[in-house]
């Protein structure tokens, strides 16, 4: 049987959320359950079947769910993500949680720093003609370059302030058409959101974004409720631009050194190809940003002998 840790305290309900998510989508059959063919009024596994199967007691499952036990250990951590056949990322996103409930300030630290240090300005400048930007933690856009802004057509409509790119991809009347695969995009940006505030639940700057998108959109309630969590992995996509046409650009996304809480993100594509010509004509044809006085300066003094 998993080792129990029992420490009992009110806390981070989060770890218990998550819990509970994927408990209900995980139904007896993908865990080798054979079930009657009465009414089951529990979506997916039951409490007690989930804790046979991790081989821990009914109750101490409970008081997890309930948030009533903050300190699983890991074994009982390992055969709960085995019980309920989590995939890696999944997995990870529990120890996070469980790391977070045993150290659970009810007081959030302040948000990170919105400020784009010159210099970041300055690499954006340089990796034209391929679209980058700067995002925070919650998804605003924080900086960019002209192709960076463009290639969510419809966003630079939108107040620099509102600019966020979750919120674009459910409210903006243009993210739908797009992306081809929007309900792809979509399933993928509520999971990293909700990777996020699993981790910092209280944080101002998430909770009012989901708050938002809660209230706005049907779609993302929808999503949100699921708790799916993925990690971030290179990937492709294409968008149908109504400026440039079709065109299909890989994507990177990298935390930046001495930023926490900003990613870059940028788009490329072999050169010659269709892919960087539509590319290249955004660039070319977006609308060119007011010089940053910041940035200026910095440039000119590390230019100077």
């Amino acid at each position: 049987m998993a080792s129990e840790q029992s420490t009992s305290r009110g806390g981070d309900p989060e770890l218990g959320r998550f819990l509970r998510a994927r408990r209900t989508q995980t139904s007896p059959a993908q865990v080798g359950l054979t079930v009657g063919s009465g009414l089951r009024r529990t979506p997916g596994l039951r409490r007690e079947e989930l804790a046979t199967l991790a081989g821990i007691s009914i109750d101490y499952y409970v008081r997890l769910e309930r948030g009533k036990e903050t300190r699983p250990s890991p074994s009982v951590l390992d055969a709960l993500a085995r019980a309920m056949h989590l995939d890696d990322d999944e997995h990870q996103h529990l120890r996070e949680l469980a790391a977070r409930a045993a150290r659970y300030a009810p007081e959030p630290p302040p948000p990170p720093s919105r400020t784009v240090r010159p210099h970041l300005k300055l690499v954006l400048e340089t990796m034209r003609p391929n679209p980058a930007y700067i995002i925070s933690r919650s998804m605003d856009l924080l900086a960019w370059n002209p192709g960076g802004l463009a290639l969510y057509a419809g966003l630079a409509d939108w107040p620099a302030t509102q600019r966020n790119l979750a919120r674009y991809l459910f409210l903006h009347p243009t993210a739908r058409t797009l992306f081809p695969d929007w309900d792809a995009q979509v399933r993928g940006c509520v999971a990293r959101l909700r990777t996020q505030a699993g981790i910092d639940p209280d944080a101002p700057d998430l909770t009012s974004l989901v708050g938002e998108l809660l209230l706005k959109s049907p779609d993302f309630a929808k999503l949100w409720e699921r708790y799916d969590v993925i990690g971030r992995k290179r990937i492709q996509k294409t968008f149908h631009h109504p400026q440039v046409g079709i065109l299909t650009l890989s994507a990177q996304s990298m935390h930046l050194d001495g930023t926490p809480g900003q990613r870059l993100g940028v788009y490329t594509a072999e050169p010659g190809t269709p892919d960087h010509d539509a590319m290249l004509l955004l660039d070319l044809t977006a609308p060119q940003p007011v010089s940053h006085p910041d940035a200026k300066a910095e440039q000119q003094q590390r230019t100077q002998p």
